[in-house]
């Protein structure tokens, strides 16, 4: 049988850009089926064994680039003939659109709640913002889309609500992990981690993975921070351009000693290993990778209602869920995985709960869509 012939668009690969991470395990996920892949893409490092076409048109500005790399990819597909065209960006025309950004104007919904008057107001104004929203609005409302894949059922409602897209379109496909790399045998690294960012072995841990600190939950963790009592640690991994002002808050709420930021780091396992929760109180996610990975290490989590992960989490059992900006319930959370023993029960049953998560599922449930498409 020929192999069905798949265009995977995706602007740009960035090392800790979980969207990009998703693109490289849907590449390693497929390869050994029955799909040749052509990644369109401006800029990627990891692509073995992939055909890489470059589309980078000269630009300036977020509206330019976006707008430019879209109009490239039309051209592109509409020259060369491939049996499925699948965008993880917002760019109308194509068979599939993955949502793995989700929706737009439900992100700029809930930045709106921790923005001043003005910085709403800005927010509305923004072109680069109303670009997005018109490009969204183009990619659901094309009568060539056959299907949307969502990472989440939180993400399949928000489209349904805003645009009304078919509930026949949608399949929500989770995303898989490596249970072989993530996995609780990662604890070999506890005392390395720990002992190099002068954090005591018995200290209950806890860490956040993400970078763009306000979008991620920052600064509500810090605050739920405070409300511990002085044995808890907290280890931030992830980049921001304005890492120096939260370290600055960190130090003006008295957590000079228990609040560490580690900065980017190309290898984040070693630190699901020093852990003891991964906590994530996200404005907005779709569903991130780093609590699939922190889960298959063994590490219970603590997210946010808006986080499409939050659909794994059985409260009390493997984590817990609060509203990303509910301080109080926020520290509650984090006080009942205080005992590492309560932790270390919560975890294992982390573990169990992504053990058919992994990535042959996904690149199986991905084929099987495109089997689908192309036979319907």
């Amino acid at each position: 049988m020929r192999p069905i012939t798949l265009a995977l668009v995706r602007q740009r690969y960035a090392e800790d850009g979980g969207a990009e991470r998703f693109v490289a395990r849907l590449l390693e996920a497929l390869a050994g089926k029955a799909v040749r892949v052509t990644l369109i893409t401006r800029q990627w490092t990891e692509a073995a064994g992939v055909d890489v076409v470059t589309v980078n048109p000269f630009y300036i500005g977020r509206w330019w680039r976006d707008w430019s790399f879209a109009r490239g990819v039309r051209r592109l597909t509409g020259k060369r003939h491939f049996d499925v065209v699948q965008s993880h960006e917002r760019i109308a025309g194509c068979d599939v659109y993955r949502a793995g950004d989700g929706v737009h104007r439900e992100w700029l919904a809930q930045r709106a709640r921790v923005l001043s008057p003005c910085g709403r107001w800005l927010q509305a104004v923004n072109p680069y913002h109303r670009y997005v929203k018109r490009a969204e609005q183009r990619v659901f409302t094309s009568p060539r889309l056959k299907a949307v894949i969502c990472n989440s059922k939180m993400v399949q409602a928000e489209i349904e609500r805003y645009f009304g897209v078919a509930s026949e379109k949608f399949h929500v496909i989770y995303n898989g992990v490596d249970l072989g790399v993530y996995h609780p045998s990662l604890r070999r690294h506890r005392a390395e981690i720990r002992a190099r960012h002068g954090i005591p072995d018995g200290a209950p841990l806890f860490l956040f993975v993400g970078s763009g600190f306000e979008r991620k939950g920052v600064p509500a963790l810090l605050e739920a921070m405070t409300r511990l009592d002085g044995t808890a640690h907290l280890l931030i991994v992830g980049r921001d351009k304005k890492r120096d002002k939260y370290e600055r808050r960190a130090r003006a709420l008295g957590l000079d000693d228990r609040a560490v930021f580690a900065g980017h780091q190309s290898d984040v396992k070693p630190y699901y290993g020093a852990a003891d929760a991964l906590v994530l109180p996200t404005l907005y996610d779709p569903f991130p990778n780093v609590v699939l990975e922190a889960m298959a290490s063994g590490l219970p989590v603590i997210t946010s209602r808006k986080c499409g992960a939050a659909e794994l989490i059985r409260e009390g059992e493997n984590g817990f869920v609060c509203d990303a900006l509910d301080v109080p319930a926020l520290a509650a959370c984090l006080r009942r995985l205080m005992s590492p023993e309560r932790a270390s029960a919560l975890g294992a049953r982390a573990r169990t709960t992504v053990e058919t998560m992994d990535l042959g599922r996904m690149g199986q449930a991905m084929v099987e869509m495109y089997d689908g498409l192309l036979h319907s």
